[in-house]
């Protein structure tokens, strides 16, 4: 006959706790000086008992022990312990790329939606106006704020500048950046996008993906580097225009067979880069798959596992 003795007398920690516990107390805390990701933590798990550690974000002090406060992964950056929670608005930083909407036209500014905890600000001062050089912006310029965005506008930028209240400042003033179309948005987790070199990406399939490091995914058309501002330079007509391009039947299908697989690789939580969704796209084609079918439980399941064995 089974005995559970010593499972009634664990009131506050559950089997599986312990196990995780186990292997933080198995990790070895004192190898190098640097940092990274060290494992999943759930709250009120003791993180390490040592005093030589400072607590960071998502910890806080259990007696002598460090515990977490929100179930996330545990970073550590030399002797700094901090727990990024799995689920959370996007933390800003300086010099982030982002995908953002148009939610509000204000006198010299435009609010913007960035999945921030508030809503981020793009200043008239901030973006390219037409004729592509550096001036003044005049009160004609002020009269013609909605010829550039206006309210529902996608568009990408970069994180300028945070203001006294915590508002993101943005910046278009890059020809790569600016108003988004020939293309769909998909959102997932921000803890999934993974910092790279470039976020824009050309996929192998022939789509363009803009990785914003705030959970918003731009997935279009690709197009030529010589085409996005014009062939001799800033186009206004091209850059603020609100008309979609002709977009052709294989094309759209690659989008959406992109999209699907940014909604399944979020759903289960794997890190997107742009070799994970190139290994992904090849996958669904050599296994035959149409669009609708990649969003299938089984179909999912299989895709999610060929990506983890490949890049873990």
């Amino acid at each position: 006959m089974f005995t559970f003795t010593n499972l009634v007398s664990m009131p506050m920690e559950s089997v599986a706790n312990v196990g995780r516990r186990e292997k933080l107390d198995e990790m070895d805390w004192d190898e190098g000086d640097g940092g990274g990701q060290l494992g999943v933590v759930v709250p009120g798990e003791t993180i390490t008992s040592s005093m030589d550690f400072m607590r960071g974000h998502g910890t806080f002090a259990d007696g002598e022990d460090v515990a977490a406060t929100v179930a996330g992964t545990l970073q550590r950056v030399n002797k700094l312990l901090s727990v990024k929670p799995i689920r959370s608005r996007y933390n800003p930083e300086i010099g982030d790329l982002v995908v953002a909407r148009i939610v509000d036209v204000q006198p010299k500014r435009w609010k913007v939606d960035a999945n921030g905890r508030q809503d981020a600000v793009l200043m008239l001062s901030s973006v390219n106006l037409p004729g592509g050089i550096q001036r003044r912006k005049l009160e004609s310029d002020e009269l013609q704020m909605r010829l550039f965005f206006e309210e529902g506008d996608l568009l990408v930028a970069e994180v300028q500048a945070f203001f006294a209240d915590g508002a993101m400042s943005l910046h278009t003033r890059s020809l790569r950046y600016g108003k988004l179309r020939n293309g769909q948005l998909v959102t997932v987790p921000p803890i999934t996008i993974r910092r790279l070199k470039s976020h824009f990406c050309a996929l192998d399939c022939g789509v363009d993906v803009i990785l914003g490091v705030n959970g918003y995914v731009w997935v279009c058309k690709h197009v030529q580097e010589n085409h996005q501002v014009g062939e001799e330079g800033f186009n206004a007509e091209s850059v603020y225009s609100n008309r979609n391009d002709h977009i052709d039947a294989s094309t759209r299908l690659a989008i959406v067979r992109v999209s699907n697989t940014l909604k399944v690789m979020s759903q289960y939580y794997v890190p997107i880069t742009d070799a994970a969704l190139n290994y992904a796209y090849s996958w669904i084609m050599d296994n035959g798959l149409e669009a609708k079918n990649v969003l299938k439980h089984d179909v999912a399941e299989a895709l999610v596992k060929a990506i983890n064995t490949r890049y873990r």
